[in-house]
C-alpha cells in the first residue's frame, strides 16, 4: 500500500470565545497520496478554510491549534517550530490563498514579491539564473514575462491568481493548498484557473488540497472529495463514489442542488442554518437539518464508519439505503 504523501490526523482548532471554545475544527483527519487532488466542499463556517491555515501555521491568536498531527513524507507539520515552519512554507507546503488582490502587495512589482520568497529560501541568488526562473514561472502559469515589471493593479482577476500560482509553485513544494482559487471570477476564468493549477500542479509532481463551496467544480477537478459540516468531515470518498452513492444526508442534499441537462426541478436550498460551533446541537450536528433525523440522532454522535478503505462516513444510517438519482450521479466526472 502506498504510503500518503500528507497524513493528517485528529485536527483540531478553536478559538476562545465569551461562551466557551468555538470548536472551528473537530478531529479533522485525511490522507493525501502523490499527484492526488482532494477536495473539501461544505457551507462557510464549516471548517475547511481552516484546517488548510492550520497546516500551514498560520491560525492567529487566539485561536490554537488544539491537537492533531499532520505528518509531511516523515515530518510532523505541526510539531515544526517558527524557523521551521517558515523554511517548510512554499518549498514543501505551498498556498494558493483566497481573493489574490488581498493576498498580493499593492505596492511591489511581481517580480519583487517572487524575489522576496526566493531570497526567504536563499534560492536562484545568481541574477541571470533569477531572471530566468521568474520567466518560466510565468510562463508555466500562462502569463507574458512582461507580467514580471507590473503591479497588481494593472492585472485582471484572472491574472493575479495565475500570479499566486506562480508563487505558490516557485520553490515546487510536495503540497499546495488552494483556498478558494477562483472566488469572484467568471465562470470563463474559473476554468482557466483551475487548468492552469492542474497544469502547474502535474509539472511539478505536486498533490493539491482544494477548497470550495462548488460541487460541480469538485465533480471536474477532485481525484476524492471530503464534505466538511461543523468542523467535522463527515463524508470522503473518490469523486466518483460520493456523487454516485453519497451516504450521508448533507452530502445528498449538496448533490442535489446541482442542476442537471436530464431533468428540470424545482432548486430548493438546504433548510435552516448552520450550527453554532461555540453551542453545538447535541448528537449529529447536522440533525436539526436533516430530513432523515431520527430519534438517536439527537442523543449520540455518529461514529466514523469506514464503508471501504477509500469511503469512511459519520452517520448513523450511513449503510441503509444512500443511492444517488441518476440525474444526480452524471456530475461525478474526472478530468
Amino acid at each position: 500500500m502506498e504510503q500518503p504523501l500528507l497524513d493528517v490526523r485528529g485536527l483540531h482548532v478553536e478559538f476562545p470565545t465569551a461562551r466557551g471554545p468555538a470548536r472551528a475544527v473537530d478531529g479533522v483527519s485525511f490522507r493525501l497520496n502523490r499527484g492526488m487532488r482532494l477536495g473539501l466542499v461544505g457551507e462557510s463556517g464549516s471548517g475547511k478554510s481552516t484546517t488548510v491555515l492550520a497546516l500551514m501555521q498560520l491560525i492567529k491568536a487566539p485561536g490554537r491549534i488544539g491537537g492533531g498531527e499532520a505528518w509531511l513524507a516523515g515530518d510532523n507539520l505541526l510539531a515544526m517550530n517558527t524557523a521551521q515552519m517558515r523554511q517548510a512554507r512554499f518549498s514543501r507546503i505551498a498556498l494558493v490563498p483566497q481573493g489574490a488582490m488581498n493576498s498580493l502587495n499593492p505596492v511591489l512589482t511581481v517580480r519583487a514579491q517572487i524575489d522576496d520568497l526566493l531570497d526567504a529560501h536563499g534560492q536562484k541568488p545568481d541574477p541571470a539564473q533569477r531572471l530566468q526562473h521568474v520567466a518560466g514561472l510565468l510562463q508555466r502559469v500562462g502569463l507574458p514575462e512582461t507580467v514580471a515589471d507590473q503591479y497588481p493593479h494593472q492585472l485582471s482577476g484572472g491574472m493575479k491568481q495565475r500570479v499566486c500560482i506562480a508563487i505558490a509553485i516557485a520553490l515546487s513544494p510536495q503540497v499546495i493548498l488552494a483556498d478558494e482559487p477562483t472566488s469572484a471570477l467568471d465562470v470563463i476564468v474559473q476554468k482557466q484557473v483551475m487548468q492552469t493549477l492542474i497544469h502547474a500542479q502535474k509539472e511539478i509532481g505536486a498533490a493539491i488540497v482544494l477548497v470550495g463551496h462548488d460541487m460541480g467544480l469538485m465533480a471536474q477537478f477532485a481525484h476524492v472529495v471530503g464534505v466538511m459540516y461543523a468542523g467535522r468531515l463527515v463524508e470522503i470518498a473518490p469523486v466518483r463514489d460520493i456523487f454516485a452513492n453519497p451516504r450521508h444526508p448533507y452530502t445528498r442534499m449538496l448533490i442535489s442542488s446541482l442542476p442537471s441537462f436530464a431533468t428540470r426541478k424545482v432548486f430548493r436550498g438546504i433548510p435552516g442554518v448552520a450550527p453554532s460551533i461555540v453551542n453545538p446541537p447535541s448528537g449529529c450536528a447536522f440533525h436539526p437539518r436533516c430530513p432523515k433525523a431520527e430519534e438517536r440522532c439527537s442523543r449520540e454522535v455518529p461514529a466514523e464508519d469506514v464503508l471501504s478503505d477509500a469511503h469512511r462516513v459519520r452517520c448513523h444510517f450511513a449503510r441503509v439505503g444512500g443511492a444517488a438519482t441518476a440525474a444526480t450521479a452524471q456530475a461525478g466526472t474526472t478530468p
